[in-house]
């Protein structure tokens, strides 16, 4: 686990793409539990430690994510999140290049639970949920396109679905229509940065999580921008 910032308020860690945010029916131990165990024997704490989860991360996506060390942090941070007050930046790499270098997709998504899966719509379909994010080609390589993504919403599978959508799916996400998978078993998307006011200081605080180092694909991408 690698810590990115952390205060007495917040922690920050970069999520690989075999961890889990919180627990599932795998048992795999999530990564509230092992910060648990990280802020227990760094501060040597006895009894219970606090670690609120304040949003997730799909299990095949790796970068940022933010934990509240406090139930006053928890709280605000929720709220913040909810009201869009968490600015969040993504990089995906994808094989097709988009036709514009830069735009704003507006879809209807539609859940399917039992496949784990989101359809997206042009227009609103019956249980749809309105879908926004821009995107920017930032990089590109003789094979592969780097696009910066910002979401205006958070919907299930959102960034690999409205990509997909416009035939670029994410390098390695088998589930929206790539043609191989990657060899771990992740995605090549990456919740790059977060920016945000601090619930308690009112700092402004900005966040970067570098790419998967074990990746060379990604590590040359880094290097460009």
């Amino acid at each position: 686990m690698t810590v990115l910032y952390e205060d007495n308020h917040i922690i920050a860690v970069n999520k690989t793409c075999s961890e889990i945010v919180q627990g599932d029916k795998t048992g795999d131990e999530p990564l509230s539990e092992t910060i648990k165990k990280y802020l227990k024997e760094k501060y040597n704490k006895q009894g219970e430690v606090f670690c609120g989860v304040t949003h997730r991360l799909d299990r095949p996506v790796s970068g940022v994510v933010l934990f509240a060390k406090t139930s006053k942090a928890l709280t605000r941070l929720n709220d913040m999140f909810k009201n869009q007050e968490v600015k969040k930046t993504y990089w995906a790499l994808v094989k097709e290049k988009p036709t514009f270098s830069d735009g704003r997709l507006e879809h209807y998504l539609v859940r399917n639970e039992k496949q784990n899966k989101s359809v997206a719509y042009e227009k609103i379909v019956p249980n749809a949920k309105k879908a926004a994010l821009s995107y920017k080609l930032i990089a590109q390589s003789d094979t592969y396109f780097l696009l910066e993504v910002h979401l205006e919403t958070g919907r299930h599978h959102q960034i690999r679905c409205q990509l997909a959508k416009i035939g670029c799916p994410i390098k390695g996400d088998l589930k929206y229509g790539f043609a191989r998978s990657n060899p771990n078993g992740g995605i090549s998307l990456h919740a790059r940065n977060v920016e945000f006011v601090h619930p308690v200081s009112q700092k402004l605080i900005q966040i970067t999580a570098p790419v998967p180092q074990d990746d060379k694909l990604w590590l040359t991408f880094e290097k460009m921008v």
